[in-house]
């Protein structure tokens, strides 16, 4: 009888084979996530070096946004100045607008005053046929009886020259020439028309000499302080201080030179007859006269007829306190 050989069906071989399978595929598993790795780590640096990227564009961007904020702001900068320039020159086309009004009037005036300085000079390049004494007669109407002469002068904005600042030059010879009627006066005094000394002590009279009337005419001719609109504060002022009681053969004068009146006739005249009351002859110690002139008349400077109204006021001023009133026509 053949004996058989029992087979194995796991047999050491069989073992082997399966193992060496398990092993290969262990080995495979591990290459294989060996090389996941790898993957990964160049996918994670390949991320890095793109969202270093991305964060080296937004750091540009933001530079570029905040240079042009900056510019923007200086934009903005430009454009106001060029603004406040803008309206800078126009101011000064204004200004300068009126300074030409203002140069164009006084330039009229300039022109009538050479007209009338022609005139002058050609009349005395003239031979009189008759040889008259030198002797400078007063102006026309004003009285010369007062050894005692105040001078009130309105110096306000419509009597000044708006080229010079000073006097209107008619208003400064006018002034000489009433000045130039006396003499000889035993004092003299100057107040403008607010009623403030333009020369000497307050309250006090010049000596007469020619060194006093050409320093009256230097200070009157560079006086800067601009007084209001009514010159009649003045007169009133002249009226309070000057006059000295005790002097008996003071025979006192006060020449007004102004353009208008701003305030109430009736106040004004109480206050000077009260001032200057008169006698039971009716006289009355101050001779008040004026000399008027056109400036708010002619050229408008001012409203409500301020012109008009010194000119009423002062004719009644005059009449009562035995002056004469002058008004010119013309500048």
């Amino acid at each position: 009888m053949i004996r058989r050989r029992t087979t194995q069906v796991f047999s050491l071989a069989f073992l082997d084979c399966i193992c060496c399978g398990f092993g290969a595929i262990i080995l495979i598993f591990v290459l294989s996530l060996a090389q996941q790795d790898r993957t990964q780590q160049e996918t994670i640096e390949s991320l890095r070096r793109i969202l270093a990227a991305q964060l080296a564009a937004l750091m540009k961007l933001n530079a570029s946004k905040e240079d042009l904020e900056k510019t923007n702001a200086r934009v903005a900068t430009l454009a106001v100045d060029a603004r406040l320039r803008n309206d800078s020159m126009h101011a000064l086309l204004d200004e300068l607008q009126a300074q030409l009004q203002h140069e164009k009037k006084g330039q009229e005036a300039l022109l009538v005053d050479l007209d009338e300085l022609k005139k002058e000079i050609a009349a005395r390049q003239k031979k009189p046929d008759i040889v008259l004494p030198n002797v400078k007669p007063a102006p026309i109407g004003v009285p010369a009886g007062s050894n005692y002469i105040c001078f009130v002068v309105d110096t306000s904005g419509s009597m000044r020259d708006p080229n010079t600042g000073q006097l209107w030059s008619i208003a400064f010879r006018k002034f000489e020439d009433v000045l130039d009627s006396y003499p000889t006066v035993e004092g003299v005094q100057i107040l403008d028309g607010d009623g403030r000394f333009i020369l000497g002590k307050e309250g006090q009279w010049l000596p007469d000499s020619p060194e006093v009337r050409d320093a009256i005419k230097r200070e009157l001719r560079r006086y800067d302080i601009f007084s209001q609109s009514n010159p009649t504060n003045g007169i009133l002022r002249a009226l309070r201080v000057l006059p000295d009681p005790r002097n008996e053969k003071m025979k006192m004068g006060v020449y007004l030179f102004g353009d208008e009146f701003t305030g109430t006739a009736d106040p004004v005249i109480r206050q000077i007859d009260q001032l200057n009351p008169a006698d039971a002859n009716g006289d009355r110690k101050v001779v008040i006269n004026a000399v008027l002139f056109p400036t708010t008349i002619r050229y408008e400077f001012s409203m409500g007829n301020t012109g008009l109204k010194l000119a009423n006021l002062m004719r009644e001023v005059c009449y009562q306190n035995g002056g004469a009133m002058i008004a010119l026509q013309d500048l």
